[in-house]
């Protein structure tokens, strides 16, 4: 086996956060754009020879070939110790179990989350550490700087590893070792769970449809919900992993998730309707004709966190993104426990998380976790209800309303404003922030601003302040809107609007009852004005 030098020039454009690096496919496809990002990746890193790494991915078009590029690489630079998901599958909270099962050093996970795949969809790569948590910034900064001044990478000459068989390989001095992607992952829910009792519930004639949306957690359901806990065969629906998705969008949401979510409101609904993203680390409930969004599914888990026995007596407290609704700030009220607001991004739960501040956390767009691994988790998120549904024998709608009936509701609605210029998007926030002195005391459509400002975050543990996390602009005591650019999307941009109503009333819709905050929003900000013609506005 020979290891080699391959002479390669830096691309300009890469940028690694802490989700990783997203771009459209063919970008990923450019000579040397993957094997660059890898290279820099490592030389970014100290003390791993003789290490393992964890490789996976979704299963989107173009990871075959990329994680062969990868395990070649890391024998090259000297793992000792390659783990890689059968097919190349592995969800992003499995991995990150595993990584930490292991006593890996890290992980590469090739995913784009939510984003759609293809040869002409999104393709991204992201590493996390030891504690199977995403690379903190401290760590990305250091790849972008090495992607910025790589001039070659390390290969071998080798034939492609059969990624098909559970089993072990021995490449050079290195052990490649194909594992089930399924198995770690299902014995750790049963370890968290009451298996038996779900059981018990599917067997009293409980039926639930889960949509895998041709992503990644297809094996994963069909196991779980089909063999282990009984549901009936076929309660998992596109639950085979597509290079493309089948076509679809897969983001767990009332617009991409539509059929679902219709027969969820047809006259023969499952009892509970459920859903996970790309990669496994969102997730989404519905009941019969009703739809649970993400700050009022956080209230519910709070509100049962101790009634599973993993969590008895570990019930530290909850956070939130801070555009997530405050309904679970209400829940943590009442049970004395403390409630964090966090900004948008999975890196500020990590530390609140590994420092025992909180056993629970959520964020707007349908992703939850806890401390049983360091990523979101859509499954977990999915037996959790199930677990509260087999204990309570209560309807995902009763047990929401019970949260509305005992502290009020807050009303929530997502709108993105889409657009195919970054640079229009960035613009826009330059705008509204130069707004915001002015904004206080004005009256719009009979509703006052009450205040304005920059939404700053300090982290509890490190004692950092991060500035400037969104646009929060309070309307009275009941309503609040907070903008933010999104930073998700591979081209273009994403302007996110969030909107919180509370009200005392329970039994009105969400547009009825954010409508007022809505238009009085846009007279003030007029929003689709700055972005021109070709915005799309989608609401969630």
């Amino acid at each position: 086996m020979d290891i080699f030098a391959v002479n390669t020039k830096p691309y300009s454009d890469q940028s690694f956060g802490t989700s990783g690096l997203r771009r459209k496919t063919e970008v990923f496809a450019q000579e040397n754009y993957l094997e660059n990002i890898v290279q820099s990746i490592f030389n970014s890193l100290e003390g791993f020879e003789g290490q393992t790494l964890v490789i996976g991915g979704d299963g989107r078009y173009r990871n075959d070939k990329a994680i062969q590029t990868i395990i070649k690489m890391a024998v090259a630079n000297q793992f000792g110790h390659i783990i890689v998901g059968q097919n190349g599958l592995l969800s992003t909270p499995a991995a990150s179990h595993i990584i930490e099962a292991t006593k890996a050093f890290g992980g590469i996970l090739l995913t784009a989350s939510h984003n759609p795949g293809g040869k002409n969809g999104d393709f991204g790569i992201k590493y996390n550490i030891a504690t199977g948590a995403p690379a903190p910034e401290s760590l990305t900064n250091r790849f972008v700087e090495n992607m910025h001044k790589i001039d070659h990478y390390w290969m071998i000459h080798a034939p492609d590893i059969d990624l098909s068989k559970v089993r072990e390989q021995i490449l050079g001095s290195t052990i490649i070792e194909i594992i089930d992607p399924v198995a770690d992952y299902s014995r750790y829910m049963q370890q968290i769970f009451d298996f038996e009792a779900i059981r018990q519930l599917f067997q009293s004639g409980f039926k639930m449809t889960f949509d895998a949306m041709n992503a990644v957690t297809g094996p994963y359901a069909q196991y779980i919900f089909e063999e282990l806990l009984g549901a009936p065969k076929g309660s998992v629906i596109r639950g085979t992993p597509l290079p493309d998705f089948g076509g679809m969008h897969p983001e767990p949401n009332l617009n991409y998730a539509k059929e679902l979510v219709d027969l969820a409101y047809g006259k023969n609904a499952p009892d509970l309707c459920a859903a996970s993203d790309g990669d496994g680390d969102r997730y989404m409930i519905l009941g019969k004709s009703f739809f649970v969004n993400p700050a009022d599914s956080l209230a519910v888990l709070a509100e049962n966190m101790e009634s599973i026995p993993f969590y008895k007596g570990r019930f530290y407290g909850v956070a939130r993104s801070m555009p997530t609704g405050g309904a679970v700030d209400l829940v943590c009220q009442k049970l004395k426990k403390n409630c964090y607001q966090t900004p948008t991004g999975w890196k500020f739960f990590g530390s609140l998380l590994e420092n025992q501040k909180i056993s629970l956390c959520g964020e707007e767009s349908f992703g939850a976790g806890s401390f049983h691994v360091m990523e979101k988790d859509g499954l977990w998120a999915i037996l959790f209800w199930l677990n509260i549904l087999a204990i309570t024998r209560k309807t995902p709608e009763q047990l929401v309303k019970n949260i509305w009936t005992r502290y009020g509701r807050i009303y929530n609605l997502t709108v993105n404003y889409n657009t195919d210029s970054a640079v229009k998007a960035k613009h826009l926030m330059d705008s509204l922030s130069s707004k915001l002195v002015s904004v206080p005391n004005q009256t719009i459509n009979e509703m006052t601003v009450s205040k304005a400002c920059f939404f700053d975050y300090t982290d509890p543990v490190s004692k950092t302040l991060f500035t400037n996390q969104g646009i929060l602009i309070n309307f009275g005591p009941s309503d609040q809107a907070m903008i933010r650019l999104s930073g998700t999307v591979s081209s273009g941009a994403t302007i996110k609007v969030y909107l919180h109503h509370k009200d005392q009333r329970t039994n009105l819709s969400s547009d009825t009852a954010l409508e007022p905050l809505f238009n009085a929003l846009q007279n003030l900000m007029n929003i689709p004005k700055y972005l021109g013609k070709n915005v799309q506005i989608t609401k969630t």
